[in-house]
């Protein structure tokens, strides 16, 4: 009777996981178009959400240390500056291009454009090694080529600004996922765990995103009634209030989907994109009103075959290569993940038993 229940309560599990996932990552995309209606100021939006999760992150880390006892990993200069800075400032242009976008463009050309993301994540893995060449992906490309010329084709809402800086973040995502994909798996390092990773990638992210925004937005927002020109207390109170919610926003996002992955796998992961892609045409459609032809649709489908193709010859592939968290956590104190974990051995022991029924994790990629 017992494998009944932890089958269920395993199922629990994973559906109540991949909806939290789902309320941050539909949730952010949705309330930073709403957001960038009234504030016209994407990249400051951005910097202050990063700075929003550097907070956070560190609360997180001091609490995480009070609690077990263990210090944080804290890396050296050396490492920080050549290790971590590529992918810190790949992953500010792709966000803040991202945010940038939505001054011009629809939710649904914004999901739609930022799904080719995986033509580029396949690229930039084929160049660092990290994906072997197998002529099914030519057919992958093919299918997320064709979805996204079919989607924009004759588009009444397409926007060319926008959807340039769409497809550029999605380039400069691709090399974001492969470089995090590359840092995570350096295990002396130590970064596996996302506070972590989040703590030390947000200051140079900050940095490497702030030129920008004094070259393009620093001027008009010094001269806003939305913040330095106030002329009553409230509207600079409720400014302040709304970039705060997306910033919890998106610390959020980043914690859920490392804890999909680490409590279920990457396979649940990336199909649970692939819905998370449907249900937020369908809720711009429905709540924002954005118009789709029967072409748009169709090329919406065919990219979605594309997807779907690539996360099964990634699970097919990968299935017996490559370490998992698992393993990589199990080479030293230092890599464990204490924000899964109990104090305590008893605890220890009881969480390793959970982890040991899980029998149909694949490595985690971040593809």
């Amino acid at each position: 009777m017992a494998c009944p229940v932890q089958f269920l309560c395993r199922g629990l599990r994973t559906v109540g996981l991949v909806l939290l996932y789902y309320v941050f990552s539909i949730g952010i995309t949705f309330y930073n178009k709403w957001l960038m209606k009234g504030f016209h100021y994407p990249l400051f939006m951005t910097l202050v959400h990063l700075t929003i999760i550097f907070c956070l992150s560190t609360l997180t880390r001091r609490a995480t240390q009070w609690w077990t006892g263990k210090p944080r990993i804290v890396l050296s200069w050396r490492d920080y500056i050549y290790k971590v800075s590529p992918t810190a400032l790949a992953t500010a242009l792709d966000i803040g291009l991202s945010n940038w976008s939505f001054l011009f463009i629809t939710i649904s050309l914004y999901t739609m454009t930022k799904s080719s993301a995986v033509l580029f994540i396949l690229f930039f893995s084929l160049v660092f090694k990290l994906e072997e060449p197998n002529p099914f992906l030519i057919v992958v490309v093919l299918l997320i080529s064709c979805g996204l010329f079919m989607f924009t084709y004759e588009s009444t809402q397409f926007n060319l600004e926008g959807f340039i800086m769409v497809l550029l973040a999605s380039f400069i995502g691709g090399i974001r996922w492969t470089l995090t994909q590359v840092l995570m798996q350096k295990a002396e390092l130590g970064l596996q765990n996302p506070i972590d990773a989040m703590y030390h990638l947000q200051p140079l992210m900050f940095l490497g995103l702030f030129p920008l925004f004094l070259y393009n937005e620093a001027l008009s927002l010094s001269t806003s009634e939305k913040l330095f020109r106030v002329t009553e207390l409230s509207p600079l109170l409720y400014s302040l209030f709304t970039l705060s919610i997306g910033g919890s926003l998106a610390f959020g996002l980043g914690f859920s989907e490392f804890l999909l992955v680490s409590r279920t796998s990457s396979l649940t992961l990336s199909i649970s994109g692939i819905f998370k892609e449907v249900c937020t045409l369908l809720l711009a459609a429905s709540l924002m009103g954005d118009k789709m032809s029967s072409l748009n649709w169709l090329g919406f489908v065919v990219c979605l075959c594309g997807i779907s193709l690539h996360v099964g010859l990634k699970t097919y592939y990968s299935k017996n290569k490559g370490p998992s968290l698992r393993q990589l956590s199990s080479k030293g104190p230092e890599l464990e993940l204490p924000l899964l974990r109990q104090n305590g051995d008893e605890r220890e022991d009881s969480a390793a038993d959970d982890y040991n029924d899980e029998d149909e994790e694949q490595e985690i990629t971040l593809h």
